[in-house]
């Protein structure tokens, strides 16, 4: 009979992570920004495969690796396939002239000074309405992206203003997916669970506002008004420009708004926007298609061009033809191949033990209310970095730390806000995660261009441990109001 697998030690479970870290790390400095093309993913393959040689080397049967492996990459198809048709949609609402008008109407409304603080808000306000940071930054962070760009803003700011208010609106959203999932593992109801988080959100929220205000009066604005003009007359000389175009999107968000899935949403959107093609940009569809005789074919090349390859529109202004391309589903390949590799090394970690030991380790060095939050959060970012997945962030902390926050007085609710405040958000400043990886596919904005300026993301986790070591709304088991500051963690317990 097969003996049981050896319990790993703390070292042999840190291999594999250390391996990818190093990797990762040269990787960075000799590819840049072509990691992604490539070499990232092979560096995910080359780390799973020595996390299985030393999963092996325990006792463990191929066969258990492989399931693991199987089981993690069937979490991430979800992902995957919202990821094509986030392409697809981009396609056809490049065809359309919707992401155009979006740009051609928001250039008449904003100005540099105050464009990251209106991009924000906008992203969030959007994002809190569909529950979805992907829908918001796959359809108006693109249009808003383009503004910005057009305002003369590196994209790599306009990436982190957008990427704030999204995932402010997904975290205190009803309907987000990990806005459910994450009091469901930790034991408490939705509605106590976005109530407590608003308390570490709201101040997070409002300091990043602050800082894209700071940015947006401090920065040089020469030049960038002056550009508007050519770039608006560009789009209206080249698209049918209209108001009437964002039906589509708003047809997208009610769908979403009325719970109807992401992946039939998106798809809805994708069509909408093959057919407004038809009807508004009748001369875009022969440009596309490269053919001029019979509209009916033409119209099917062109839409189903931009649905699965790369399109471009081309205008008089160089920096409009930069704005007006896509790749539809083909320029999602990398990333899904990232996402694989991801879950082939995130599959063979979780089913070896390995990550379990790593947690179990952190969970001792806990001890008190501070220490322990800090150790839940470290916990999300770690499985972040090395599983690739929120849901994984989510998911197997919210499980491991539930008994440990019980023992120690403390309510649910507690340990649900940390996994939001640390899980959720920081899965997008990492770039082999599924989310760092779509999020900056979708923008074309490389993870590390945006990073230093996702301000509530990066503030988040910091800001949920203060309030932990600050005692500061502290909610503890069999008391009716929230510990303030001014009682110890051995006096509150």
């Amino acid at each position: 009979m097969h003996k049981s697998p050896r319990r790993p030690g703390l070292f042999e479970a840190l291999i594999p992570v250390i391996f990818l870290t190093i990797l990762i790390s040269i990787n960075v400095l000799i590819f840049g920004d072509d990691a992604l093309a490539g070499s990232n993913q092979m560096v995910l393959i080359l780390s799973a495969a020595l996390a299985a040689i030393v999963a092996i080397n325990l006792g463990h049967r191929w066969e258990t690796l492989h399931k693991g492996i199987v089981k993690a990459i069937g979490s991430a198809m979800s992902a995957i396939l919202i990821l094509f048709l986030i392409g697809s949609l981009a396609g056809t609402w490049l065809l359309s002239g919707i992401v155009p008008s979006m740009i051609y109407y928001g250039l008449q409304i904003l100005n540099p000074t105050i464009f990251l603080v209106a991009a924000c808000v906008v992203s969030a306000i959007v994002s809190l309405a569909t529950g979805s940071s992907w829908s918001t930054v796959a359809t108006l962070g693109v249009a808003l992206l383009g503004i910005g760009r057009t305002l003369g803003i590196p994209e790599g700011v306009i990436g982190g203003a957008i990427i704030s208010g999204a995932y402010f609106g997904d975290k205190m959203s009803p309907l987000s997916d990990t806005t459910n999932l994450a009091p469901a593992m930790a034991g408490t109801d939705l509605f106590t669970h976005i109530r407590y988080m608003a308390w570490t959100t709201v101040p997070s929220i409002s300091i990043a506002l602050i800082l894209f205000m700071i940015i947006g009066f401090t920065r040089s604005q020469d030049g960038a008004i002056n550009d508007i003009q050519p770039v608006l007359s560009a789009i209206k000389g080249t698209f049918r420009v209209t108001p009437v175009l964002f039906l589509v999107p708003a047809l997208v968000i009610t769908l979403i708004i009325r719970k109807v899935p992401a992946l039939p949403a998106l798809l809805a959107g994708t069509l909408a926007g093959g057919v407004f093609a038809l009807i508004f940009q009748p001369h875009i569809i022969y440009q596309v298609s490269g053919m001029e005789e019979n509209f009916l074919v033409a119209a099917y090349v062109a839409i189903m061009k931009a649905m699965y390859t790369d399109i471009a529109v081309i205008t008089d202004h160089a920096m409009v033809n930069s704005l007006l391309e896509t790749g539809g589903m083909s320029g999602m390949l990398n990333t899904v191949w990232l996402i694989i590799c991801a879950m082939i090394f995130g599959g063979i970690m979780e089913s070896s033990g390995l990550l379990q030991r790593i947690t179990e380790s952190v969970i001792k060095l806990a001890h008190n209310t501070g220490s322990l939050v800090t150790a839940t959060a470290g916990t999300c970012l770690f499985f972040n970095v090395t599983a690739s997945d929120q849901y994984l962030a989510i998911v197997v902390p919210g499980r491991m730390f539930a008994e440990t926050y019980k023992k120690r007085g403390l309510n649910p609710q507690n340990l649900s806000r940390t996994l939001e405040d640390s899980g959720t958000v920081t899965s997008v400043l990492v770039p082999w995660n599924t989310c760092g990886a779509t999020q900056s596919a979708v923008l074309g904005v490389p993870t590390v261009a945006f990073i230093p300026y996702a301000f509530f993301n990066l503030i988040s986790p910091f800001m949920t441990i203060l309030f932990a070591y600050l005692n500061i709304r502290i909610s503890r088991i069999g008391k009716n109001k929230q510990a303030n500051t001014g009682a110890t963690d051995k006096e509150s317990v």
